[in-house]
Order: structure tokens, then C-alpha cells, then sequence
């Protein structure tokens, strides 16, 4: 039998099964969209397979009543967690009034919602680490009890906001942690035409932060790494940078074929790496996950996914007028 290590990180079986069950949501939503633009009724997707425990070990690991995130466009595991939901998902994809991310303006993955403490993301990649960092340093002025937890590819390693948002959070000791989640592709680039070093994780020590590299394909691993940085950026250690290795699963996105950079040897070693399938045996050799348990998992997942599709695509579109809210200034505060 397994050995059970999440109860060694003091989660229960339920925890175990809840990070499954949001794992699995994830990749239901995402399959969902898949077939919807290829059907036509949606016009992008940017997909989160491969790298779903990568993503909901490191949310659980956080505090999501308080902390604030901000993920990249792949992060559909994180905001699961933090709040959104799937109808939230497929209003944004649809790009309909509803969508709590922009009133139908953005592109899909552009997540943001104020209620939830996840801040609005930006099409330039990266611009998201200074977010995260600038709201760490308020948080830290203010004296507020929250961290930050920001994420990224690995190719946005090498942009310059990440080197000054790093600096910045280095030299001013703030709690925000940083997650490279490396799945190996800068979109058709290879990550030995990325990244001299081995790991990401390297660069850490030159920002004066501890760095790790962890198995992004295990959300347990993932968990640990992240709670150990979170406890320390509550306790004034000030920030981390954790590297997060796994496969994706999926071209880039809707608009890319992977087929013509990517050899099938290394897509079926990123199959048999299904961070879906490998916790699901994980959880069945401990018999916290029957098959009886899995199938009601499922069915109630695909029942929600069902329902935010049909609400999604009958939703109304914003009206025209509306492309100018929040572009000029309104009088009386759009009273008059």
C-alpha cells in the first residue's frame, strides 16, 4: 500500500479528495471549452491540462479567505479554489456581460475578481509579478495579514518585470511568493533555448530568496513547497521562488499545433505524467477513492460543467454603449 503522505502534511482524506474533486472540475471545464471551439461557439482556449497539480496543490497551500493571487492565463486550478466557478469560466469564454473578468472585453485566461482577491491580469506576460509584489509591499505597510502568491510560465522567466519584481520583493523582504509553473514550452521554444540554467529555481539566490524545484505533476509536492513559503512570508521571512515542473498536455492554445515542434515520444512521456491519473491512483491504492465515490465525483462535476455551458451560451452579450464604461470619466458619477 502507498504510503499516506498528506496526512504527514496535516490534510485529511477529505482535503485529499478535495484537491482531487478541483483537479478534476479543472480539467472537465477545460475539455468542455476544447470542444466548444472546435465546434465553433467559442473562439480561443488556453488550456490548463498537465499542470492542474501543479496548480490546486500550491491554491490549497494558501489561505483563500484572505490571501491575495495572481495568476497567469493557465491557472484555472488556482481561481477554482479561490472562488470562481465553472459558469464564471464559461461566461468568460463566451465572452458574455456576465463575465466577472471583464464584462465579455478580454480574452479567455484574463482572470479577475475583486471579491475573490485575484487581481485582474494583463495580456503583456508577466506583468503580473509587480502586481503581486507592489500588493505585497501595501499589504506589509499597512500591516495587513496577507500574503500574495503570484504565477507564471517558464518563459516569462526571462521577461524584465520578472527580474525587478523579484528585486523588488528580495531587497524589501515582502510575503509574496512567486510559482514558475514549467511546462517545458515558451510556446514552440524548448526550455534549453530558454534557460541556461538547470532549473529556474537557480535564480533565487541572486534575488537573496530561497528557491525550490518541485515535481509539478504531485499537488502534495507542491503543497508542501508552497505552505513552507507561505508560513515563512507570515512570519517575515519574507518571499520565495518555486519552480514547478510538468507537461502540457495541450497545444499552446486553440490557435497552435504542437505537432510541428513536438516529437511523439516527449507528448506520450507528458500523457503518462497525467497529474489527473497519477493522483487518482494515489488516492485508490489508499482506498480513500473508490470507483463508486470517483463516478459521483464525476457526474456531479459534468452536471455543473453541463449548466454553466447552456447558461453561458444563452447569456447576453454586452451592449455596444458598454465599450465605453470605465475608458472616459462620467459625470456625476454616471448619473447624469
Amino acid at each position: 500500500m502507498a504510503k499516506n503522505r498528506h496526512e504527514e502534511l496535516g490534510l485529511s482524506n477529505d482535503d485529499a479528495l478535495k484537491i482531487f474533486e478541483t483537479m478534476l472540475m479543472a480539467r472537465r471545464v477545460d475539455e468542455r471549452m476544447w470542444l466548444l471551439n472546435r465546434a465553433g461557439k467559442i473562439p480561443f482556449v488556453i488550456s490548463c491540462q498537465g499542470q492542474e497539480a501543479t496548480q490546486v496543490g500550491a491554491a490549497f497551500a494558501l489561505d483563500n479567505t484572505k490571501d491575495y493571487i495572481a495568476p497567469y492565463y493557465r491557472d484555472m486550478g488556482v481561481v477554482l479554489h479561490f472562488g470562481m466557478t465553472a459558469r464564471d469560466l464559461m461566461l468568460s469564454a463566451f465572452a458574455k456581460a456576465e463575465d466577472p473578468n471583464s464584462g465579455g472585453r478580454q480574452m479567455p485566461g484574463h482572470f479577475g475578481q475583486k471579491k475573490n482577491r485575484i487581481l485582474t491580469g494583463s495580456s503583456p506576460v508577466t506583468t503580473q509579478l509587480p502586481h503581486a509584489v507592489g500588493v505585497a509591499l501595501a499589504g506589509k505597510i499597512k500591516k495587513k495579514d496577507f500574503i500574495t502568491f503570484v504565477t507564471l510560465g517558464e518563459g516569462s522567466s526571462n521577461q524584465g518585470d520578472f527580474h525587478e519584481g523579484l528585486n523588488f520583493a528580495g531587497v524589501h523582504k515582502l510575503p509574496c511568493i512567486t510559482m514558475v509553473e514549467n511546462n517545458k514550452y515558451a510556446i514552440s521554444v524548448p526550455y534549453d533555448r530558454q534557460v541556461a540554467a538547470k532549473n529556474v529555481s537557480d535564480r533565487a539566490i541572486g534575488y537573496g530568496m530561497p528557491g525550490f524545484t518541485v515535481d509539478g505533476t504531485d499537488p502534495l509536492e507542491v503543497y508542501k513547497v508552497v505552505k513552507e513559503a507561505a508560513d515563512r512570508a507570515r512570519n517575515g521571512e519574507g518571499p520565495s521562488l518555486i519552480e514547478a515542473v510538468s507537461h502540457r498536455l495541450t497545444a499552446h492554445s486553440s490557435d497552435d499545433d504542437q505537432r510541428q515542434y513536438r516529437t511523439k515520444e516527449d507528448l506520450a512521456e507528458g500523457q503518462a505524467a497525467d497529474p489527473i491519473g497519477k493522483f487518482a491512483a494515489y488516492l485508490t491504492e489508499l482506498n480513500i477513492l473508490t470507483e463508486e465515490i470517483e463516478k459521483d465525483m464525476n457526474d456531479r462535476i459534468m452536471k455543473e460543467v453541463n449548466e454553466a455551458t447552456d447558461y453561458a451560451e444563452n447569456a447576453p452579450y454586452a451592449a455596444p454603449e458598454s465599450a465605453l464604461k470605465y475608458v472616459y470619466a462620467e459625470k456625476d458619477g454616471g448619473n447624469a
